[in-house]
């Protein structure tokens, strides 16, 4: 019966629950499309599309009501439920007492035949249970026929949204049923589970907004409360998540998973913040919060999407306000909500971008640039009527993220789509610069160019300075052109005009001047040459655009100066008999017709010749020996008197004199005669820092000879190009080079040294000059090699260390011979016979052979203790001879000798001694009270004295504080007499010895009339210790 009651019925089973949560969740699998039938119903009411999913039937009879509805078919009663239905509840209930007593009454009767008491007692018991079996059957019925009654009402309604509030509860209560009757309610749940997937866009269709709205209407109207209610959301969650799993297809599973994320979306605004207690979407689906969230984000932003489409960027105080409205209504938050916003405006924005873009790119000779400028002053009327609105309302009141957008995060937020930005805002700074004057209002207006466009401050000052700059050299054109700058009493006055107007920086406009005048002049110098019209060409345009003469300089001698600077690299490159006359002649045409200053082209010509210099010094040094660099630096000598001296003379535009010619031609030069810039000889000037009775060293002297070849200038050198220990070492080399001659190669390996020129030396001079060094410098090196060869003679002298009278005159003889000063000389000398000295010396100190007298005896003969015997030893010398002085047992202590003379003889500082001699005092005096009293127990009077003697010199050197303290009294009144018996009592080393001793005045006076008596006698008798022997 229960089977055909529910013929008919959409209800279909359900996998287990173990089962589904075995399976993946369907976030993260994707779900496969819907296999029921679906069709659209659109309800008279709302006017919203609904999903109609047909229904599945256990067994399909024919209906009479339209196909279409998303409930399905009626339900048709036969049997005992169609009877049902057709009676009222009291009938109803009236039929089945009926049935109850006429059943009990059967059975009575038929009881009375058999056995009449007991029989009629069985007979009402059996058949009055039949009878309220089958009573209970037909109101049974009751709670079926109420379900299929609700389900036939709502699939006769076109509109399911026309159910009315209360009339599911109508329902029941006509056939007597509770509403929390279970099969009621599973028939509720069932219907409101169809409406709920009815509602759901499959698929990839979108959600439109009033979802939640219809499903929340539907369940008012049902009565449906929300555990239940969320039990069928969950239940549909199900069936899409088993048709994934039954689906093979991922296109139709991705759909699916779509599917599912609506439903999470839909089911979250219909329970609001009960959903997270109603919807265990985690717990049943294996789903994370995150992809809860992530469902919720998607959808909201989606449904909002669509409702900016709508307003195409045209926003109002209204309109943003219902999307406010909107916004809350989709759970969006605020932060997705605003990016949402701003890049509706965004696109808006870009569309005047857009234009303004297809208007420059146009394939057109003429850009109306107008038009340009008109789009982009819309884009900036939209920004600030979008600003105006966000300070129009409260914030809670307007959609966030209203205000003024920029391109960043957009179609233009590219480095190559920056470029045509630039474009735009050249374009538009450009149509502002054509105005006589630029307004503030078009400076704002660049400002919001570049704040929407994204421009740094750099790359808008770059555009702004590219397009300014053309606008003020065509400006500036017009000026020059039209005579105004001519005529204008102050062409300054006329430039800062210009500069303000186009508010230019006048430092750039002053580049600019220079640049035009820099043009000017490359066009001037076509030929190479200035001529006077050139000249005063440039003077006007000069005084035009108020050019400084410093740039004016800067720019002859760059540009002159490399017309200049070939010239001279051709004459320098032409080598010694390539400067000829006609060479010369280029140089001095250049210097004319270039007409630059004498310094700039010194300067020239002086850089040029110093990397030729550089060059050679280069190829010296890299030549496997030094005869072989020494001739390069000689060909550089050579080069500098032949070729250099004459370019600098052409340059200054000196004439060749006939002395001068004749000069050359005898091979006569400037020698000890010629004179220096100082106007003193250079014979006198090399002298410098020599004693005037001191004759020059004999190689410096071999350099004062005649010149052979040109004449030696001293103006150009490498000074500043090379370190000074780099110049002394190539000046160092040629004059070895000089003093040893040059060698040729011989067969074996060997070399021969052929005849010495002398007129290197005379080109040794001249390197100095090209070195830059001065005559100090150059005498150092002189010296120093003087010195190295008189140092190996003389070692060879005084081998054995002792300096004769006999070995000081050849010495002297052989100084002489090298022009070594005496100084000099002393200094080797005396460095030669303080190294054998000081070995000597060493040896004595090792084998402890050296004595005070001994180091007296060197100070005496003038040797230097302080640098031959260390310190340490010196201080160990006067340490022990302290020490000899405190043991002498006299008690006395010369202080003069000790702490004055002794340490001047051993060259040790006063300071130094006095503390030394006061810390040995200090120790000695310790143990010097143990040492008495042991010889007082030896019975050693005469050690004992000694020993007390010692105690007062060493109380001289440093005199104690305290007395000094001993554990047996007695002994220390044995060892006071014991002094007494040496020592007067009255005097004062008897009183000092009683203080240290730490003796009173009484006992001490006790203790010396005793001694004065006899009465002190140090020898014990033998016979007591007799009594103690064991």
């Amino acid at each position: 019966m229960e089977s055909l009651l529910l013929k008919g019925s959409t209800s279909r089973s359900i996998p287990s629950f173990q089962g589904l949560r075995a399976a993946q969740t369907p976030f993260r699998q994707t779900l496969p499309a819907t296999s029921l039938p679906a069709q659209q119903w659109r309800s008279a009411s709302s006017k919203t599309l609904v999903r109609a999913a047909a229904a599945e039937q256990a067994d399909a009879t024919p209906s009479r009501t339209p196909s279409g509805s998303i409930f399905g078919r009626e339900v048709e009663l036969t049997g005992v439920p169609g009877v049902v239905k057709s009676l009222p509840t009291p009938v109803r209930y009236a039929v089945c007492g009926a049935i109850i007593v006429g059943s009990a009454g059967v059975g009575f009767a038929a009881g009375s035949k058999f056995q009449p008491p007991v029989g009629q007692v069985a007979g009402v018991v059996v058949l009055g249970a039949l009878g309220a079996g089958a009573a209970h059957v037909v109101n049974s019925a009751s709670k079926e026929v109420a379900a299929a009654d609700l389900h036939n009402s709502l699939v006769r309604l076109s509109d399911p949204l026309q159910l009315r509030r209360g009339e599911a509860a109508e329902i029941a209560n006509k056939y007597g049923v509770s509403l929390e009757d279970e099969r009621y309610r599973a028939e509720m749940k069932d219907l409101y589970e169809k409406f709920v997937s009815s509602v759901i866009p499959p698929g990839n269709e979108p959600l439109r907004g009033d979802e939640s709205d219809l499903i929340i209407r539907f369940k008012a109207s049902m009565g449906l409360e929300d555990e239940d209610a969320a039990a069928a959301h969950i239940e549909v969650g199900r069936r899409i998540f088993r048709q994934r799993l039954e689906t093979g297809d991922k296109e139709a599973a991705f759909e699916e998973r779509q599917s599912f994320q609506k439903l999470v979306y839909v089911s979250n605004l219909v329970f609001g913040d009960k959903s997270k207690f109603l919807l265990p979407w985690k717990r049943i689906f294996k789903v994370s919060d995150a992809q809860v969230d992530i469902a919720v984000r998607n959808n909201s932003q989606s449904l909002l999407q669509a409702q900016l489409d709508a307003t195409k960027g045209e926003f109002t105080v209204d309109n943003l306000k219902e999307l406010r409205a909107l916004q809350k209504k989709y759970k969006l938050s605020d932060d997705l909500a605003a990016d949402m916003v701003r890049a509706e405006a965004r696109k808006r924005v870009e569309e005047y971008i857009n234009q303004a873009l297809d208007v420059l790119k146009a394939r057109t000779r003429i850009k109306d640039t107008t038009k340009v400028v008109d789009d982009l002053d819309a884009m900036r009327a939209y920004n600030a009527h979008l600003a105006a609105l966000a300070k129009s309302a409260s914030a809670d009141d307007l959609l966030p993220g209203i205000g003024p957008v920029s391109v960043f995060g957009g179609e233009y937020d590219t480095d190559r789509q920056m470029d045509d930005l630039k474009l735009l805002y050249k374009t538009y700074l450009s149509e502002a610069l054509n105005a006589p004057r630029l307004s503030t209002a078009q400076t704002e207006a660049l400002a919001e160019l570049r704040n929407t466009f994204g421009m740094g401050k750099r790359e808008a000052e770059e555009a702004s300075d590219e397009v300014t700059r053309k606008v003020y050299r065509r400006k500036l054109a017009n000026l020059v052109t039209g005579g105004e700058l001519d005529r204008a009493a102050s062409k300054a006055e006329v430039l800062q005009e210009l500069c303000d107007s186009l508010k230019f920086d006048p430092e750039k406009a002053a580049q600019i001047h220079e640049e035009i005048y820099r043009q000017k002049l490359q066009q001037c110098l076509a030929d190479k040459s200035l001529s006077d019209n050139d000249v005063a060409a440039l003077n006007r345009l000069r005084v035009l655009l108020c050019v400084p003469k410093s740039a004016v300089d800067q720019a002859h001698g760059d540009i002159c100066g490399g017309i200049f600077t070939k010239v001279v690299d051709d004459a320098i490159g032409a080598g010694i008999d390539g400067y000829d006359g006609d060479m010369r002649d280029a140089v001095r045409a250049a210097v004319k017709g270039l007409r630059l200053p004498l310094q700039s082209a010194l300067d020239i010509a002086t850089k040029a010749v110093r990397a030729v210099f550089l060059t050679y010094i280069k190829r010296a040094r890299g030549t496997m020996s030094r005869a072989e660099g020494a001739r390069e630096l000689k060909k550089m000598v050579i080069f500098s008197n032949l070729t250099v001296s004459q370019l600098l003379d052409d340059i200054r535009g000196k004439t060749d004199e006939p002395a001068a010619a004749a000069s050359a031609a005898t091979g006569e030069g400037s020698g000890p005669a010629v004179k220096a810039e100082d106007g003193k000889p250079e014979e006198k000037e090399a002298e410098e820092g020599y004693d005037d009775e001191m004759p020059l060293l004999q190689s410096m002297r071999k350099t004062k000879g005649q010149q052979k070849e040109g004449k030696a200038q001293k103006e150009v050198s490498v000074k500043d190009d090379l370190e000074l220990r780099e110049r002394l070492d190539l000046y160092k080399s040629f004059l070895l080079f000089c003093l040893q001659g040059d060698t040729t190669g011989m067969p074996m390996g060997t070399s021969l040294t052929v005849q010495r020129d002398t007129s290197d030396f005379i080109r040794l001079s001249q390197l100095g000059d090209i070195l830059g060094l001065a005559p100090a410098e150059v005498s150092s090196v002189h010296q120093g090699l003087a010195e190295q060869a008189f140092k190996v003679q003389a070692q060879t002298l005084l081998a054995d260390g002792q300096l004769t009278k006999a070995r000081a005159e050849q010495l002297k003889i052989m100084q002489r011979e090298l022009g070594l000063p005496d100084a000099a000389a002393q200094k080797v000398v005396q460095s030669i016979t303080s190294t054998k000295m000081a070995g000597a010396i060493d040896a004595a100190i090792k084998a402890g052979r050296l004595s005070v007298d001994e180091v007296k005896q060197l100070k005496e003969s003038g040797v230097d203790i302080g640098s031959m015997v260390a310190e340490k030893v010196r201080l160990q010398m006067f340490s022990k001879l302290v020490q000899k002085e405190f043991e002498k047992g006299t008690g006395d202590f010369d202080e003069k000798e000790l702490l004055e003379k002794l340490p001047g003889d051993l060259g040790l500082e006063e300071d130094v001694a006095r503390k030394t001699v006061k810390e040995i005092a200090r120790e000695r005096l310790k143990g010097a009270l143990v040492l008495a009293v042991s010889n007082l127990r030896q019975k050693k009077p005469d050690q004992v004295v000694a020993v007390l003697n010692n105690m007062l010199a060493c109380d001289k050197a440093d005199a104690a504080t305290e007395s000094l303290t001993w554990a047996v009294k007695e002994e220390l009144l044995d060892l006071y007499s014991l002094f007494l018996s040496k020592h007067d009592a009255e005097s004062s080393a008897a009183g000092r010895m009683r203080e240290l001793l730490g003796i009173d005045d009484a006992t001490a006076a006790s203790l010396s009339e005793i001694v004065s008596k006899g009465g002190f006698n140090l020898d014990v008798d033998n016979s007591v210790e007799e009594n103690f022997v064991f």
